[in-house]
């Protein structure tokens, strides 16, 4: 079945994936590269051309119709629910959890509730829209937010511990950093500003595929039309070297094509005006292609050893080899784009609809740990051995944040904030703290 849907309920809230570090998280996608991508377009368009009766599969194509002239649009003080709503109804794997006590959490006893107790307020405004979560939210909203020790017992009250487990039984994984980049930006083209951040373009399709006999849910691909077929959109290389492609797009110009590049790689950011304004800009949608680590290919080529692989030295390899730049940032082809935001959001916003909150937002895989709740995440300082034991709320997701006991952590967006997020790879334990009626 074909159907034709408004264009932005469905894009994904949040393209953050990180590119510092040689484990896993490199590995995520590699296996789905471009030939891959075309094999789906060709299949879906035999099935949508032929209108075979035996595919159980429902298939919504979303085409964005022309924009009038950038502005920034209205988000309500609710959440969106579009891409939320989808995320958190995930079922999470309940082999993933096991039952805990208050007394195995590392530093419980010590942790002031109410930083975190704040945050999870905000992720009441779209927990409240779920069964297992509408009586604790609505009692939480009645306590005095200043009294730890009314929280710390309202938690321990209504609450229960369960710590997450990777599929192979074991409690330890990885715990990274993200962050807000600020970029230093104008709203016309210069020599100094010529980096364009693009708008979502008009011609990119969505097209998501629902298998309804298993309900596996769903996959998302995205591409363009050329005549009558459906083809992969742009690659970044051909983004990047044919700007008319995109042109009337850009949303704003960039001073620096690295810092650019980063913006990209964490999904939202702050762009400083030459009048000293500041613009807030958000995940928009992207071009539907994997995401490659250039960290990985500068260990692969031999160009940096493993252990320095990180956001800083990523930059400094760029400075010193500014001829091999733009050929290793087209490696990755993916291409994110942006849309302007209110200017009094606090942060930007994550997965969960809400606007995320330094130090005390997390980003994790929504298979295993439900979006939306608190998660006690035992770990240390980036590169150091000093414990950071800390109550977080579980507001985002990350395209390489994948599996049981992995967490992204959100350092907010001050210039601590980015070296904090490029430095940190730390083992890691975590405890989601599910309401006891919880059924889901």
């Amino acid at each position: 079945m074909r159907k034709i849907n408004n264009p932005s309920a469905n894009a994904p809230s949040s393209a953050k994936t990180h590119i510092f570090f040689p484990d896993k998280m490199f590995l995520q996608s590699s296996y789905f590269n471009r030939y891959l991508l075309k094999t789906q377009f060709t299949a879906l368009l035999v099935s949508i051309s032929f209108g075979l009766t035996s595919c159980k599969t429902e298939t919504s194509i979303t085409t964005r119709p022309a924009t009038p002239p950038a502005k920034v649009a209205a988000i309500p003080t609710d959440p969106q629910p579009a891409q939320p709503a989808r995320d958190m109804g995930n079922k999470v794997e309940k082999k993933s959890l096991k039952a805990a006590s208050w007394s195995m959490l590392p530093g419980w006893q010590h942790e002031n509730l109410i930083p975190a107790w704040n945050t999870f307020i905000q992720s009441c405004k779209s927990l409240e829209r779920r069964p297992s979560w509408q009586e604790v939210c609505a009692q939480a909203t009645t306590l005095r937010p200043t009294s730890e020790r009314a929280i710390r017992n309202f938690v321990e009250n209504h609450f229960a511990p369960y710590q997450v487990t990777n599929p192979d039984g074991t409690t330890t994984g990885l715990a990274t950093g993200y962050y807000e980049p600020l970029l230093k930006g104008s709203r016309k083209y210069s020599n100094r500003f010529r980096y364009p951040i693009y708008s979502a373009p008009d011609d990119l399709l969505t097209i998501e595929l629902k298998d309804t006999q298993s309900g596996a849910g769903q996959t998302s691909l995205r591409g363009r039309l050329q005549g009558r077929k459906i083809i992969p959109y742009y690659t970044r290389a051909e983004i990047e070297n044919n700007r008319n492609l995109l042109k009337g797009k850009e949303l704003l110009w960039a001073e620096d094509e690295v810092e650019l590049f980063f913006l990209q790689i964490q999904g939202s950011g702050r762009v400083v005006l030459e009048d000293g304004k500041t613009v807030k800009i958000g995940f928009a949608d992207h071009n539907g292609y994997p995401y490659r680590s250039i960290g990985k290919i500068l260990i692969d080529r031999g160009e940096l050893p493993a252990w320095k692989v990180s956001m800083q030295a990523i930059k400094q390899w760029g400075r010193q080899n500014p001829a091999k730049l733009k050929p290793l940032l087209q490696q990755n082809a993916r291409y994110i784009f942006f849309r302007e935001l209110p200017p009094d959001l606090t942060g930007p916003v994550g997965a969960l609809g809400v606007p995320l909150t330094a130090g005390r937002s997390l980003a994790i895989d929504p298979e295993s740990v439900p979006l939306g709740a608190p998660v006690y995440l035992s770990t240390t300082w980036p590169n150091t051995a000093q414990p950071l034991n800390r109550l977080m709320i579980a507001q985002d997701t990350g395209s390489a944040i994948k599996g049981g006991v992995r967490a992204d952590f959100f350092w907010g967006h001050s210039p601590e904030a980015q070296v904090q997020a490029g430095k940190m790879k730390q083992q890691a334990q975590m405890w989601v703290l599910l309401p006891k009626q919880y059924r889901e």
